[in-house]
C-alpha cells in the first residue's frame, strides 16, 4: 500500500522563497555576524538551503526537541541536545520548520533568551494558523499552511518523506499500489 500524497508547496516555489527570505535577512544583519541555529531534525534541509543564500559571515549550530511520538503531539517539549557554542552577546536567527501550536517555539525562545543573546529572531518555512499569538514570535515566515499533517522539504512521518523535494500532506485513504 502507499499513500497518496497532496503537494502544498512546490520545489520551485520552495527555492524562490528561501532567496527572497536570504535577501530580507542578508538586509536585517548588514555589517553583522549571524549565528544560525536549526532545530533538530525537521529544519536541516531548509537551513542547509537558506544559509547557502544568505551572504553574511554566519556560524551554525543545532539543537534538538521531541514533542511529537507516532505523529501525535504529546503536549511536553524536552531538550534532546543543546548547542555546543555560546551565544550570548551575539546575533542569533532560530531556524524552525515548522510553527503549529507554538508549544516547541516558546520553550526554545525561552530557552535561548537564558543564554543572553544581543538579539533573536526566529525563521519558520511554515506556519500554521493556530495559535493567533505566535505569528507575532516569528519575524520571517516561508508559508502560511492548512492544519494538515505535513512532510517533505525535512518535516517526516515516522522518519519518512525527509527528503521529499516538496511540501506535502498525506491523505487519508490508502491506495494501492
Amino acid at each position: 500500500m502507499k499513500q497518496k500524497i497532496d503537494i502544498l508547496v512546490t520545489a520551485a516555489e520552495i527555492q524562490k522563497r528561501i532567496e527572497d527570505l536570504a535577501a530580507q535577512i542578508e538586509k536585517d544583519y548588514k555589517g553583522k555576524h549571524l549565528v544560525v541555529v536549526g532545530v533538530l531534525k525537521g529544519a536541516f534541509v531548509f537551513m542547509a538551503d537558506l544559509v547557502r543564500c544568505i551572504n553574511l559571515p554566519l556560524t551554525c549550530d543545532f539543537l534538538r526537541v521531541a514533542s511529537y511520538e507516532e505523529n501525535k503531539s504529546t503536549g511536553i517539549v524536552r531538550m534532546e541536545f543543546d548547542m555546543t557554542q555560546p551565544i550570548a552577546g551575539k546575533d542569533v536567527l532560530l531556524i524552525e520548520d515548522i510553527v503549529d501550536s507554538g508549544n516547541t517555539l516558546r520553550y526554545l525562545l525561552k530557552h535561548l533568551e537564558t543564554k543572553k543573546p544581543a538579539s533573536l529572531k526566529v525563521c519558520s518555512l511554515l506556519y500554521k494558523e493556530m495559535n493567533k499569538g505566535m505569528r507575532d514570535q516569528i519575524h520571517y515566515i516561508g508559508f502560511t499552511i492548512p492544519n494538515r499533517y505535513i512532510i517533505g522539504y525535512g518535516l517526516d512521518s515516522e522518519g519518512l518523506y525527509r527528503s521529499l523535494p516538496y511540501i506535502g500532506a498525506l491523505r487519508k485513504a490508502f491506495l494501492k499500489e
